[in-house]
């Protein structure tokens, strides 16, 4: 069965930066598009970043030339880089695949952005 585990959530003060991993397992992960979204408190989730299965990436204008995703296919596992983090990035993160029209969500890691 599909499944997707985050790491590498925390407390970082404002303008540090974290890299969370997702290892992912139960489906051909080099095939399938990846997804990295985040829900703060009392709002909905969005979606952060994106790596496709054809090497393309995308982000939400909020995080446009600060959070970097990659993906290593052998290691099965995809990554967010995150820089000059601010207050406003507070949040859980999710790993997010969609396998033959199911969507298949990590258990989520805490990143807290504070002084």
């Amino acid at each position: 069965q599909v499944q997707l585990v985050e790491s590498g959530g925390g407390l970082v003060q404002p303008g540090g930066s974290l890299r969370l991993s997702c290892a992912a397992s139960g489906f051909t992960f080099s095939s399938h598009t990846m997804n990295w979204h985040r829900q703060a408190p009392g709002k909905e989730r969005e979606l952060v970043a994106t790596f496709t299965s054809f090497g393309s990436t995308n982000y939400a204008d909020s995080v446009k030339g600060r959070f970097t995703i990659s993906r290593d296919n052998a290691k099965s596992t995809v990554y967010l880089q995150m820089n000059s983090l601010k207050p406003e990035d507070t949040a859980v993160y999710y790993c997010n695949v969609r396998k033959w029209g199911t969507d298949y969500w990590g258990q989520g890691t805490q990143v807290t952005v504070s002084s």
